[in-house]
C-alpha cells in the first residue's frame, strides 16, 4: 500500500512539473512571437496577440491603446530593426504572466534618423481561452 501511494505521488509530481514546463514554454513562445511581430509587423497577428484593453507604454512616456499600438507598427512610425530580447525572466501567477527583459534594437522610425535603443521592459500577459494576450507593456531607458 505504501509503495502504491509513493508511486502515485511521484506520478502526480511528474504530471505537475510537465504542466508547469508546458505553461512556461507556452508563454516563452508567445514572447518570441511578439518579438518577431515587432520586428516584422502583421496587422492580423498583432490584433490576435494584443488584449482589447492593452496599455503599451514607451520609454519616453507615450502610452498607446491596442489600436494605436498596432497602427504605430503597421505605419512604420515605430520600426524596430535587429530586435533582441535578453535577460528574459518569466513568472506566472494563475492566468497572468509577468515577463521582464532587456530590449535592444536598431530603429528606423518614420520621419526620424536611424537610432539604437536599449531598454528595460516589463510585459504583462493574461491567458484567455488557452491563449496568452499582451495586456500591458512598459519600457524604461537604461
Amino acid at each position: 500500500m505504501k509503495v502504491r501511494l509513493k508511486i502515485t505521488a511521484f506520478v502526480l509530481m511528474l504530471i505537475s512539473m510537465n504542466s508547469f514546463s508546458q505553461s512556461v514554454s507556452s508563454i516563452s513562445t508567445t514572447v518570441e512571437n511578439l518579438r518577431l511581430l515587432l520586428e516584422n509587423p502583421d496587422k492580423l497577428k498583432l490584433e490576435n496577440i494584443a488584449h482589447e484593453k492593452l496599455t503599451y507604454g514607451h520609454s519616453g512616456g507615450k502610452i498607446e491603446n491596442k489600436t494605436e499600438f498596432i497602427e504605430a507598427f503597421i505605419s512604420g512610425n515605430s520600426d524596430f530593426v535587429n530586435l533582441k530580447f535578453t535577460d528574459l525572466k518569466i513568472e506566472e501567477v494563475g492566468k497572468t504572466a509577468i515577463v521582464r527583459h532587456i530590449l535592444e534594437a536598431d530603429t528606423k522610425d518614420k520621419g526620424k534618423e536611424p537610432g539604437h535603443v536599449k531598454l528595460k521592459v516589463i510585459l504583462v500577459f493574461v491567458k484567455e481561452q488557452k491563449q496568452w494576450k499582451l495586456l500591458a507593456r512598459q519600457a524604461i531607458k537604461l
